[in-house]
C-alpha cells in the first residue's frame, strides 16, 4: 500500500474567498497576499465580473504541518449535517473546569467572527466537555 504523503481538505461553499478567510482566523492559517491594488482577495474578485470570479480558494498552516484547506464555490446551499466536519481542537489536553472556560472563550471569539454557537456538550463522567458550533455559511463544527 502506498503511503499518503498529505491531505487536503476541501469544504464546498458559495463565497470562497470569505469562508477561507473566516477560517484562517480560526485556526491561524494564512492566505497568499491579495495582488497589488487591492486590500483583500474579496475585493479583488469583487472587481471582476461574476463570470471570472474563481472558484476555489485555498489557504494553508504556515508551519507547513496542517493540511490546506480548499473552498469550492458550489451552486446548491447547504441543505443538511455535513457528514464530515473540523474539530478545533482548542482543549486539547486540559480537562474539567479548566477546559470548558477554555472553550468557552474561544466560542465568544469565533462567535465575533461570525460563527454560530449550537450547542454546549459538558463533561459527563465519561467524555470532557466539548461545543458545536457552525461557520458563517452554516457547517458544522466542533470545538473541542
Amino acid at each position: 500500500m502506498a503511503a499518503i504523503k498529505e491531505i487536503q481538505v476541501t469544504i464546498d461553499c458559495a463565497e470562497p474567498a470569505r469562508l477561507a478567510a473566516f477560517w484562517c482566523e480560526v485556526v491561524g492559517y494564512v492566505t497568499p497576499p491579495a495582488p497589488e491594488g487591492f486590500a483583500t482577495w474579496e475585493e479583488y474578485h469583487h472587481s471582476l465580473p461574476a463570470e471570472e470570479r474563481p472558484v476555489y480558494f485555498a489557504c494553508t498552516d504556515p508551519t507547513g504541518k496542517g493540511p490546506r484547506l480548499l473552498f469550492q464555490r458550489v451552486p446548491e446551499g447547504k441543505a443538511v449535517k455535513n457528514r464530515v466536519h473540523l474539530d478545533v481542537r482548542a482543549g486539547a489536553g486540559l480537562v474539567g473546569d479548566e477546559r470548558l472556560a477554555t472553550l468557552e472563550a474561544e466560542c465568544e471569539r469565533l462567535v465575533k467572527l461570525g460563527a454560530t454557537h449550537l450547542k454546549t456538550l459538558y463533561a459527563d463522567g465519561e467524555n470532557e466537555s466539548c461545543i458545536n458550533m457552525q461557520d458563517i455559511e452554516g457547517n458544522e463544527f466542533c470545538l473541542d
